[in-house]
């Protein structure tokens, strides 16, 4: 994955009078005609859908998101979360292995966070997108399991009606991170292969960081409030079982009985916004790549190239294919015990898989994680 990158950053002897000309890498051609463009376009894209969320809010506060909170507080004080209903030693199995699932993400995400701030080589976009992805799945554990590993000792799970919309309010935050980040290093792999001498005059630091930090980040977590304030909206009429092992937006609207369909028309636009502008995204960048590696003449060129998209283009598919199985289902399923395994995957066991498939192939990754491992920041 890295050598093909490095390969796009070392002339040849045929360019290498070129490439000591500063206008052989400043003057993009093709798609990329000015490299400031797509920081701009980052830029802007990033505020003008931060801004779209702050007037929407604004201007849905008139309508008392407060007291719709209390109403609701007032019907319904707590939920239970059904979890994973089973055997009592079966439930002790299963709070075993996903506190230990749970404790190696912890640990394998905490050390490739470490290994990338305190390696100077791999202060690259790559492992910066690598990082801020560990980061991410660090979120998703903290955020769901510790109260479904409640669940398998707690009988009734009971979590308060503000604590599960705080919940329900992270979850799809880090949903919606997840798939611009996804995006942003899809773009990256791109850059590296189709415009290998763009490379350092795009991918830089500062625009990673907004692709990270603006773009995912503050877009994720702002546009999750809005569709936190329409589930608020909806009534709940006596029931308060949630038939899974987190407050998430389909069992929460199974249990609604009144101002249903104006919050999952919202939660729709949303997931057509996020999810389907950035996988399209997603998937043009794959279509140039793809088309680009496909004129390749050599088969070790091909099977470089690939080799360097192949990881992420793993994860990319496994996070949709996850996403579809549970989300888009017809409403007139009733069960959801088919989604809680799919579910459980999707928030415990992809994030375990996530940092071996990055570092699988990538052997400069590879070494930096054993020298961080032997080194006394893990000894101490």
């Amino acid at each position: 994955m890295v050598n093909h990158i490095e390969v796009a950053y070392t002339p040849t002897k045929s360019s290498s009078a070129q490439s000591n000309l500063p206008h052989t890498i400043q003057q993009p051609t093709g798609l990329l005609k000015d490299p400031c463009d797509w920081h701009h376009y980052s830029t802007v894209n990033a505020l003008f859908l931060t801004i779209s969320c702050c007037i929407i809010i604004i201007g849905l506060q008139p309508l008392g998101i407060l007291t719709v909170l209390e109403e609701n507080i007032t019907n319904v004080t707590e939920f239970i979360l059904v979890g994973f209903p089973t055997t009592f030693w079966l439930q002790i199995l299963l709070f075993i292995l996903f506190l230990g699932t749970c404790l190696l993400v912890l640990v394998e995400n905490l050390v490739i966070i470490l290994t990338v701030l305190t390696n100077v080589s791999l202060h690259k976009p790559m492992y910066y997108f690598l990082g801020a992805t560990s980061f991410l799945e660090i979120w998703y554990i903290t955020v769901t399991v510790p109260k479904m590993l409640a669940g398998f000792l707690l009988h009734p799970n009971a979590i308060s009606f503000l604590s599960c919309m705080t919940q329900f309010y992270f979850f799809p935050s880090l949903a919606y991170t997840e798939c611009v980040l996804l995006a942003a290093m899809a773009y990256d792999h791109y850059v590296a292969i189709c415009q290998p001498p763009h490379y350092p005059v795009i991918m830089t630091i500062d625009f990673c960081i907004q692709l990270t930090a603006t773009s995912s980040w503050i877009c994720g977590f702002s546009i999750a409030v809005i569709k936190v304030y329409f589930i608020s909206c909806v009534t709940f009429c006596g029931n308060n079982v949630l038939n899974h092992f987190f407050c998430d937006v389909s069992p929460i609207l199974k249990l609604a009985c009144k101002n249903i369909s104006m919050a999952e028309m919202v939660d729709f636009i949303l997931a057509i916004v996020i999810l389907v502008f950035h996988f399209l995204a997603a998937v043009l960048s794959y279509g140039f790549i793809i088309s680009t590696v496909l004129h390749i003449p050599s088969a070790s060129g091909q099977q470089k190239a690939f080799s360097t998209c192949g990881s992420h283009l793993t994860v990319v598919i496994i996070f949709y294919m996850a996403v579809i199985f549970v989300y888009v289902q017809p409403r007139a399923i009733a069960s959801f015990n088919s989604n809680k395994p799919i579910s459980a995957i999707y928030v415990v066991f992809t994030p375990m898989l996530n940092p071996i498939i990055y570092c699988l192939r990538n052997q400069k990754a590879k070494s930096a994680i054993r020298k961080t491992l032997s080194s006394g920041w893990i000894k101490s």
